[in-house]
């Protein structure tokens, strides 16, 4: 089992930016695939991004393509989201998730270690 941990969230304004932050502990040897999903209030949880471990290979939401940017440390065990030109729409609980395995299209369902979450607000 993998720990996860997220932390950067807050308020921002329209346009802003926030770096999302989710350090992983645990048996992190076995993560081949890292991601962040997003859960606004009366919707389903959404994917964002995901990247291959090694390698670092990317996907992402449509939605989020050319303003967000995932990237890992793989010394520090940790996963980063840097999100530019956020919009109030990107308004969420923003979720780290770990993977045992790749997937070429991501969805919940493949990853089966999650962090608790941190709340991103983008006012308008």
């Amino acid at each position: 089992q993998v720990q996860l941990v997220e932390s950067g969230g807050g308020l921002v304004q329209a346009g802003g930016s926030l770096t999302l932050s989710c350090v992983a502990s645990g048996r992190t040897s076995v993560t081949a695939m890292m991601g962040w999903f997003r859960q606004a209030p009366g919707k389903e949880r959404e994917f964002v991004a995901s990247i291959t471990w090694i390698g670092g290979r990317t996907v992402y939401a449509d939605s989020v393509k050319g303003r967000f940017t995932i990237s890992r440390d793989n010394a520090k065990n940790t996963l980063y989201l840097q999100m530019n030109s956020l919009k109030p729409e990107d308004t969420a609980v923003y979720y780290c998730a770990a993977s045992t395995y790749i997937s070429s299209r991501p969805s919940a369902l493949n990853f089966g270690s999650w962090g608790q979450g941190t709340q991103v607000t983008v006012s308008s």
